[in-house]
């Protein structure tokens, strides 16, 4: 169990660094799909526990977060349940799994540009990070910094030079780790920069985020996770997975890969209902409705109610649902269809759902086995090499889980 809740470079032996062998579960490259999802230790105490895990649906599972600290010499899984994460590694050993862990977050990340920005700053960041994969025998390393040369959370460290430090970071990591240890990226729709070939040189994969596309922030009520937006009117072409794919193959990225990242969960809107039925309909929603804004509605139980963020400002209520807490015959049934009296109508320009509760005048983009499908469908018509969730635990009796392996051909 971990005693501390950072782990310093210079606790940690020099000898483990030269001594230490690779773990036989390893899995790099030769991996031919990734079947994947992010664990969050912080809800293993609230729902989630790693005992609920289907192993056997997975290659590969991804503990969210090892958060960035002002020194290159630390990273933190303050917050992060630390206690639970070496039982997680052995848990995912003892189930053939490739155990990873996941650098940055949203409010995570705000240090990676500090702790790049010198060569100096860049290997003795690397050497820790070299250093707790060795200590816990990990598989892989995903990086996750929302993101380079652009303010993610608020507060965040950002540089011009964000993007090119980046790469030579992870050219340097990739020549410290071994061999057999993956090296991923979590990465927004948009390239980092119009050539991303060397990134592709010297990553395994990206997971590609394509969640939160829309949310309480938009115009107005939109998919969450659009597959594809081109049949939407130009101003509605937020991003999706098909236009993110390009992009980044188009920057040089090769699209066998990219690991589409997918959402358990949804956003929640307060839309009155003049707005939310199309006019002169009584039962059929409209498509991309106004919302309330100054009325968020409260999420699931693991949403937040409201408090101070990372960076010191206070945030009222998110609105998230996850599938866990939709399908509880409230809005949805077990088997995850909409439970009676809740208003329904699935996008076939995105491929999104969205359910309706008149009384509450609450309004939900979310993803349901019919997006997951599509989703599936596109990674593998298209080639890319698999999918991640984000969360493990936000599904529900593994309706979106069981719906995109089958689609994907897992």
């Amino acid at each position: 169990m971990l005693s501390v809740l950072t782990v310093p470079l210079l606790a940690l032996s020099l000898s483990l660094h030269a001594s230490a062998a690779p773990s036989p579960h390893a899995r790099r490259a030769d991996i031919n799909r990734v079947a994947s999802a992010y664990y969050t230790g912080w809800h293993s105490s609230e729902g989630a526990p790693l005992s609920d895990i289907p192993w056997d649906k997975y290659n590969t599972l991804v503990y969210a977060f090892a958060a960035t600290t002002p020194s290159v010499d630390e990273i933190s899984l303050d917050g992060s349940a630390p206690d639970v994460f070496p039982q997680f590694v052995s848990e995912a050993h003892d189930h053939n799994v490739a155990a990873h862990i996941s650098i940055g977050g949203w409010a995570g990340g705000r240090w990676f540009s500090s702790n790049v920005a010198t060569a100096e700053n860049r290997t003795a960041f690397v050497n820790t990070i070299n250093n707790f994969v060795q200590q816990y025998k990990l598989d892989g390393v995903n990086l996750d910094w929302e993101y380079p040369g652009k303010q993610g959370i608020g507060c965040n460290v950002v540089s011009s030079n964000d993007p090119a430090n980046f790469l030579e970071f992870l050219k340097e990591l990739r020549q410290t780790l071994s061999p057999t240890v993956t090296l991923s990226a979590a990465v927004p729709l948009a390239p980092y920069q119009s050539d991303v070939s060397g990134y592709a040189e010297t990553l395994d994969y990206i997971v590609m985020m394509n969640y939160d596309i829309w949310g309480p922030w938009s115009p107005s009520v939109g998919p969450n996770a659009p597959l594809d937006d081109a049949c939407a009117t130009t101003d509605k072409q937020m991003g999706s997975a098909v236009s993110g794919v390009n992009a980044w193959n188009k920057a040089g990225f090769p699209i066998d890969k990219i690991v589409l990242g997918v959402p358990s969960y949804g956003h929640s809107y307060s839309v009155s209902p003049s707005n939310a039925f199309v006019k002169g309909s009584s039962d059929q929603l409209a498509a991309y409705p106004p919302f309330n804004a100054s009325n968020q509605p409260l999420g699931d139980s693991w949403d937040n109610t409201g408090g101070t963020d990372a960076c010191g400002v206070y945030q009222g209520p998110g609105g998230t649902w996850n599938m866990r807490f939709l399908a509880d015959g409230s809005w949805l049934t077990n088997d995850g269809v909409p439970a009676d009296g809740i208003y329904y109508r699935y996008d076939d320009c995105s491929k999104t759902p969205y359910i309706y509760n008149k009384t509450s005048e609450v309004m939900i983009s979310y993803d349901n086995a019919d997006s997951f499908a599509a989703k599936g469908q596109y990674i593998s018509s298209e080639g890319l090499l698999g999918f991640s969730m984000w969360e493990e635990g936000g599904d529900y009796n593994n309706i979106l889980l069981d719906s995109i392996r089958q689609a994907a051909g897992f």
